[in-house]
């Protein structure tokens, strides 16, 4: 993965970043005006319940283990109340304050809901309508280069195992923001591996980075190849428990606290 890494996992992740004013803004699936059991809009986001995409797609939505099911040709999508996330298709997408389900019903942000399943999402500001088109859509198939899957999750897991899922998420973070960044290498492995201004990561020092990544750290890699980002440009973090951070501290500026690091601008 380059610098520019975030490619067509960032555009499916943008192709609509949904922000609608809470009053009167109306929902409409492939052309039908939705209730307000059926779908939403909360503090600028606008919902949809399972059950009514279900209904208005033909899919099949099931409850297994706690989690709610919903199938069709080309969709295996799972949601369970309170996650951070959804899984479709092998990916992993991040939903900003978790999985909701009022009243009892399983209910998906529309902007992650489309991006899981294909479907088209507009915002017509004249009529203050939120569209979604869900005609002809195919859900998208998990597409994780294998290089970068196998080492961004090594990383995560040897630096952050343990800590909460939006920790390891911002690990990752860190992690991309540097391959981003012009002032580091290019690609995952190489700003893991980087040693221009001596070793960068612990774990590469102790050869804790070649250990079996945990499975959160695989689901907090995919999320962040994805585009989840829970600490914005921070290139920089360390454990206060561990190390004192000096130049971090005295260099750059901080930013949050998440588990036990301390990240940085």
């Amino acid at each position: 993965m380059h610098r520019r890494w975030k490619g067509a996992a960032a555009v499916l992740l943008t192709v609509f970043t949904l922000t609608v004013p809470t009053l009167g803004a109306q929902i409409v699936a492939d052309g039908k005006f939705l209730t307000q059991e059926q779908a939403w809009v909360e503090d600028g986001t606008s919902y949809i319940t399972l059950r009514a995409y279900a209904e208005l797609t033909g899919q099949t939505l099931t409850w297994e283990g706690g989690a709610a099911r919903l199938t069709g040709s080309s969709l295996e999508l799972w949601a369970k109340p309170g996650a951070l996330y959804l899984e479709a298709n092998d990916r992993a997408l991040y939903v900003d304050g978790g999985v909701q389900v009022p009243q009892g019903k399983t209910a998906l942000p529309l902007r992650v809901l489309s991006n899981a399943t294909g479907a088209g999402l507009y915002w017509d500001e004249a009529t203050a309508t939120v569209a979604l088109n869900t005609v002809g859509a195919r859900a998208p198939q998990a597409d994780y280069d294998e290089e970068d899957l196998y080492w961004l999750s090594r990383i995560i897991s040897a630096e952050s195992r343990g800590e909460p899922l939006l920790g390891q998420i911002a690990v990752g973070n860190v992690v991309l923001n540097r391959v981003k960044s012009s002032r580091y290498p290019n690609t995952i492995r190489e700003v893991i591996f980087d040693r221009e201004y001596a070793v960068q990561f612990e774990p590469v020092a102790n050869g804790t980075v070649y250990d079996d990544p945990t499975l959160s750290s695989v689901l907090a890699a995919k999320l962040c190849l994805e585009g989840a980002n829970v600490v914005d440009d921070c290139m920089y973090f360390f454990a206060p428990a561990l190390s004192p951070g000096t130049w971090i501290v005295n260099h750059c500026t901080y930013y949050t606290t998440i588990g036990a690091h301390q990240f940085y601008l």
